[in-house]
């Protein structure tokens, strides 16, 4: 059974750090891709942020937030981290992490097949 567990979700200032964590259970973690996902609030729409190409080892970004933010997969581990540097505001919401084993549109919420529970990030100026 495909499982995505995420933690490390929390409230912190602009300008502060948080890490997020994705473990996964049940799928070849370097097969599949992995992306995180971010739902403002009183948004409906998930909007990705950053995938893990695990088929080719690569990151993709989506737009400008490479540079603050970090997605470092580790294959022994099957966990997904997510580095918040210097949040704005504006990077509140709920992030998931998702997972599917086959390609599509990345950063489209409904190419994936799995998904976690979602972990709450609060940022404050």
């Amino acid at each position: 059974e495909v499982q995505l567990v995420e933690s490390g979700g929390g409230s912190v200032q602009a300008g502060g750090s948080l890490r997020l964590s994705c473990e996964t259970f049940g799928y070849a973690f370097t097969s599949y891709w992995m992306a995180w996902f971010r739902q403002a609030p009183e948004k409906s729409e998930r909007v990705g942020v950053a995938l893990f190409d695990g088929g080719h080892n690569r990151i993709h970004f989506r737009d400008s937030l490479e540079g603050r933010f970090t997605f470092s997969p580790d294959t022994v581990k099957t966990t997904g981290y997510f580095q918040m540097d210097n949040p704005e505001p504006e990077d509140t919401g709920v992030y998931y992490c998702a997972a599917v084993s086959r390609g599509g549109d990345g950063f489209r919420p409904t190419t994936y097949r799995y998904w976690g529970q979602g972990t709450q990030v609060i940022v404050s100026s």
